[in-house]
């Protein structure tokens, strides 16, 4: 008997024990947001093995499957490693070690084809000593001596984490150290010997979104509650945190989250905290001698408007005493934008999208204001950044490069010192360390950038990988985002590469507004009310992929996780002649009560709040659990999500194929017990899901639903 069949036996007595008393009038899947539940977890298992004996039984899914864990596994793919200290750390999974290895080299072992690496800390072997399903989370980092670390562990990758106190010397962990209950804490070192905590303290202790609302200072070797209290926030603040800056320049800070995009940071001087009195919307940064604020808002002062997605540098003191000379290091332009800042001792390097496509500029101070030059920068569409190496004592950094068809490559630089400033671009060192071999066959594979033109006249750009020689339309697969100012930009997608274009399926992102591609305005734009205009720049890509005979609304799929997977149960409501599969991977569904759910409320600054009437009334209209037709004409449905997702409640994605069920809508559910926001745990649960999605799509879309490979 199938675990399906098995599961049909005992489900509907469970279903009925776990309704009674759990179902509401309004919502009557209500009882499924229970993540473990007895009932509701019966439904998942239920829902899982039809989904495995579905897709997963195939040899073109163990194939695929094994394939994919390969690649993930991979000795070939680049150890990136971080600096603290003299060692440079890695953070390893493979075969052998599905849960890692925390381990650290030298920078001489580093260039080499086999460094020697020393292992740290094994996770694999710490879960089983200790019979925890353990997933490493980071570690927090004592300056300068970095002798000891603040160790996050989480259970099957939970936000929520473990912390425990590590010395790195002696590679354990540090009996009667600081240590931490499982909580979405933060934490950082104050000193030798305390460290900042923002956890749950207890009851009131935490804000409506489930992060820290109380910041305190604990002292080693005293008991948590008696550390002292820095700042308390609001229950309906997003979150409260401290850290701090332990070098040449040691100072403290307090963080409180107002929401999602607005926050206040205080300076921590003799015991009082001092605002910095920097637009709430900006992001604020402070290094050595310096303010640096990232605009997300026009700002009027002194008379002078400082455009949003500008780039501004003061002297912190002279700002703290009410001086407004401010610097402008970048000024957006309608193409132009600032993907990211690299801080070394002596220089600014911004990542610039142009048109999303990718350069580099270091700025230099001087005494005559900031020098500006270029860096080297990849061919073409790929992406490439730079990543200080440790900005505190030197201005060497690393330069990431990859593209849809780039296989990563790393390299290390080390720019000029202070007076050094009107050094050439193509001076500046660079050597490269590590490269990745193709993963996937790319023969013939060619990247393109196209703009469809949205419902209101905007132009919105995608990529596109095809073979240009490709006769007809064909399988298509479209993935988007279009939130929090996130970015998609082009990178080495080998899973999609092996599971999709080397078997002749096209693959297209869309730029779409919510994302940062044209800065904080081509985010702004689809906040709140103006969200629709995002759902409507993917159509319109959508539609400009089938106008330009790339493939056919029965051959084209899309797929989008978290916001992108509330784009896709968007797409699925309010175009559904459009499209032959939809993916939608850890999404949002229920816009009625997401603010109820976990993270949520953190969420309201970008979508809305439902409890306000005219907030519902535009929310309503892009919230898929209240948009399904029961007498609407859908396409194949793959949703996916993880039990120990404590970020997007499973509830959006149990409830909707629940409703989408009960309404005779045919819809596919698999939903992995571990993993949290990301899905999978492992690589092993990783080449899961990814294989099961392409298995999915290629069911659907391909010649006949057939699979063409």
């Amino acid at each position: 008997m199938t675990k399906s069949k098995i599961a049909s036996t005992v489900l509907p007595a469970v279903l009925a024990a776990g309704a009674v008393a759990d179902v509401g009038e309004e919502d009557p899947w209500l009882w499924l947001e229970d993540v473990g539940g007895e009932a509701p977890l019966a439904w998942v298992a239920e829902r899982n093995a039809r989904t495995v004996d579905a897709y997963g039984e195939s040899d073109a899914f163990a194939a695929s499957r094994d394939r994919f864990k390969a690649i993930l596994d991979s000795d070939e793919r680049i150890p990136y490693v971080s600096k603290l200290g003299d060692g440079w750390y890695n953070f390893w999974r493979d075969g052998e070690h599905p849960r890692g290895l925390w381990r650290r080299t030298t920078l001489e072992e580093y260039r080499k084809e086999s460094p020697a690496w020393e292992t740290v800390l094994d996770v694999d072997a710490l879960a089983a000593a200790e019979d925890e399903n353990w997933v490493w989370k980071g570690a927090e980092c004592r300056r300068p001596d970095f002798r000891r670390c603040l160790v996050l562990l989480s259970r099957g990758g939970a936000d929520a984490v473990v912390v425990r106190e590590f010395d790195l010397v002696e590679k354990t962990f540090v009996e009667d150290g600081f240590s931490l209950p499982e909580a979405k804490s933060g934490v950082d070192w104050a000193g030798p010997d305390t460290i900042f905590v923002g956890t749950d303290f207890g009851p009131g202790s935490m804000t409506e979104s489930g992060y820290p609302r109380i910041a305190k200072i604990w002292q080693r070797g005293t008991p948590l509650e008696e550390a002292a209290v820095l700042f308390e926030g609001s229950a309906e603040d997003v979150s409260v945190s401290a850290y701090a800056h332990l070098g040449e320049y040691p100072r403290a800070f307090v963080r409180r989250g107002l929401d999602f995009w607005n926050s206040e940071t205080y300076l921590r001087r003799d015991g009082e905290l001092v605002r910095i009195d920097a637009p709430t919307s900006a992001n604020v940064s402070v290094f050595r001698e310096r303010l640096f604020l990232r605009l997300t808002q026009d700002w009027t002062v002194d008379g002078a408007t400082h455009a949003a997605g500008s780039f501004l540098a003061a002297d912190l003191e002279a700002f703290l005493a009410g001086d407004r000379a401010l610097e402008t290091l970048f000024a957006p332009t309608p193409t132009v934008s600032l993907e990211g800042v690299a801080l070394t001792r002596n220089h600014v390097i911004l990542t610039l999208l142009d048109n999303v496509a990718y350069r580099l500029e270091v700025l230099t101070p001087g005494a005559d204001g900031w020098r500006r030059r270029g860096l080297p920068a990849g061919d073409g569409f790929e992406s490439t950044y730079a990543v200080a190496v440790d900005r505190e004592t030197s201005d060497a950094f690393f330069l990431h490069v990859n593209g849809y068809l780039t296989p990563p490559t790393l390299a290390h630089g080390v720019l000029g010192g202070a007076a050094d400033g009107a050094t050439a671009a193509a001076e500046v060192p660079v050597e490269v360390l590590k490269t990745t071999p193709a993963l996937f066959d790319a023969q013939g594979l060619q990247v393109t950038q196209h703009f469809a033109v949205s419902a209101d006249g905007t132009r919105v750009p995608y990529f596109e990988v095809r073979r240009p020689g490709d006769e007809g339309p064909g399988p298509t697969l479209l993935y988007g985002y279009g939130g929090f100012e996130i970015s998609l930009t082009p990178g080495y997608q080998a899973l999609t590469g092996a599971g999709w274009l080397e078997a002749g399926g096209a693959y297209a992102v869309a730029n779409i507004r919510g994302g940062g591609e044209y800065g904080p305005d081509w985010h702004r734009a689809a906040l709140k009310e103006n969200r629709p205009l995002a759902y409507q720049d993917f159509i319109a890509v959508a539609e400009d992929l089938v106008r330009r005979e790339v493939t056919t609304p029965r051959q084209l799929g899309v797929m989008g996780g978290s916001n992108g997977g509330l784009l896709m149960g968007n797409m699925l409501t309010m175009r559904p002649d459009l499209f032959g599969a939809v993916v939608a991977q850890v999404p949002l569904f229920d816009m009625r009560r997401y603010h109820q759910l976990l993270a949520g409320a953190s969420w309201m600054a970008e979508y809305g709040d439902p409890d306000i009437p005219e907030e519902w009334a535009f929310l309503e209209g892009f919230s898929p659990y209240h948009n399904v037709d029961p007498e609407g004409s859908y396409p194949p449905v793959l949703v996916t999500t993880s039990t120990r997702d404590d970020r997007v409640h499973p509830g959006h994605a149990r409830k909707m194929v629940a409703k989408m069920t009960a309404l005779g809508h045919g819809v596919d559910y698999y939903e992995n017990v571990e993993g949290g926001h990301a899905g999978a745990a492992d690589n092993a649960q990783s080449a899961f899901m990814w294989a099961l999605a392409y298995e999915f799509l290629w069911r659907r879309l391909g010649a006949e639903n057939e699979t063409p490979r």
